[in-house]
């Protein structure tokens, strides 16, 4: 579906600061967020990140998606550029646009900047410029001012603090502020939100129709590890539990990367030192059908995350955990608030205290010496997301949420949140 922008005038759009398609699991929350918000307008546009081979623009059964291709080597900068350009492919639609659905501040500042139509009255406290008839749905999967230390740690005060502001500007100004957890409701809360625009819609996973047969090369036996490999993910504490079970020479892990190989060096270098790289296999940008084949087949699935901020003040709900928890699989995995919203210790796993090596290797062991009682483990897993949180489960919260902005009158001028319906959250 390729062709030329123009000739559309949209009710509906969806921008995220993220490369789609991709292996990331954000490719797979947008695909079926944006899914719903176009499912409900008939068609939409969606401004995502371009590249890597991804045509600039496409068309194809009303929705509209254009990609931002252009190269900026700083993330701010960039991040910047990427708001001009939203602004310039959302200017068409001004008039006609209903309901715009935002992932992040850079993708919410066109929106909140744009001009109302002739005649609309607006509406909001100051820090609003919304039109009355036009709402956003303001999207929380992390806050840039938590993420950002952890990928630049030099970042300067001063820069975090224009972040915070801008957050706080988003958050005050959204009609709904869509969380996937509730350690990240009440982190957006204490940054402003108010609390009755903030809608919990957990995130999903999708149930395999089947168990699949293990992939080409896979281990008889091993431990699978799905996700991304910045630090805070914890792959190196995974690595160094491993060191503690060699005694079990015929376990492996599986690591399934959707970065990279060049993003792999130093944890490579790590399991060389720890003297357990030939029992660990690597397998990188794994297009996310093919995820679900290597958790269907693993012992266990672990999730390592550590205790970083970004781990606790924001409380990602990872897709990893779901994923395995779909495919009846076992759980090891840090015990965290965000974690705990989704699995329950000795119930669909087992969660150990981050970054503590020993105690990670510890519940692996158990688990895999009591594989009766592992397995019990990974039925009530796959029970608890076919039961409430597969991603139709979601798609209906976020209609909820969509119903309910939409039916909403106009806020007041001063934004009183007396004056608002405390309907919270959606589960």
């Amino acid at each position: 579906m390729t062709g030329d922008p123009g000739g559309w005038a949209h009710r509906a759009a969806y921008v995220a600061f993220d490369r789609f398609p991709s292996t990331k699991g954000a490719a797979v929350h947008i695909r079926h967020m944006a899914g719903e918000l176009f499912a409900r307008h008939g068609g939409g546009l969606l401004c995502v990140l371009g590249g890597g081979g991804l045509p600039r623009y496409q068309r194809e059964d009303g929705v509209e998606c254009a990609r931002f291709e252009l190269a900026v080597p700083n993330l701010l900068d960039r991040a910047e550029a990427f708001s001009h350009w939203v602004a310039a492919h959302l200017a068409p639609h001004l008039g006609t646009l209903e309901l715009c659905h935002v992932r992040d501040p850079w993708s919410a500042l066109p929106v909140l900047a744009a001009p109302s139509p002739a005649g609309a009255a607006e509406t909001g406290g100051p820090d609003s410029r919304l039109p009355r008839g036009r709402r956003l749905v303001f999207e929380v999967n992390g806050l840039p001012s938590i993420e950002l230390p952890h990928t630049w740690p030099l970042v300067a005060p001063s820069t975090l603090d224009k972040l915070r502001a801008l957050e706080r500007r988003c958050l005050l100004a959204a009609d709904a502020v869509v969380v996937p957890s509730a350690v990240i409701a009440a982190a957006v809360t204490a940054r402003g939100a108010p609390p009755e625009r903030v809608y919990l819609v957990p995130n999903g996973a999708d149930l395999p129709a089947a168990a699949p047969p293990p992939p080409a090369g896979a281990p008889a036996r091993y431990l699978a590890y799905v996700g991304a490999l910045q630090p805070w993910q914890g792959l190196d504490v995974l690595l160094h539990a491993l060191a503690r079970l060699a005694d079990l020479d015929d376990l492996h892990l599986v690591v399934c990367s959707s970065v990279p190989e060049s993003r792999s060096r130093s944890l490579r270098r790590l399991a060389g030192r720890l003297g357990v790289a030939e029992r660990v296999q690597w397998h990188f940008t794994v297009p996310h059908h093919e995820v679900a084949a290597w958790l269907a087949n693993a012992r266990l699935a672990v999730a390592p995350l550590t205790g970083c901020a970004r781990n606790l003040d924001q409380g990602c709900s990872p897709l990893k955990i779901w994923e395995a928890m779909a495919a009846g699989v076992p759980v090891v995995a840090s015990d965290l608030p965000a974690v705990r919203e989704l699995v329950t210790d000795g119930e669909h796993g087992l969660l150990v205290h981050p970054d503590r090596p020993a105690e990670l290797a510890r519940a692996v062991r158990v688990l895999l010496e009591y594989p009766e009682a592992a397995a019990a483990m990974g039925e009530r897993a796959r029970r608890r997301i076919a039961e409430g949180y597969t991603w139709a489960h979601a798609r209906s919260r976020l209609a909820e949420v969509y119903d309910r902005v939409t039916a909403a009158p106009p806020r007041p001028v001063s934004g009183s949140p007396a004056d608002a319906p405390a309907v919270g959250t959606v589960r």
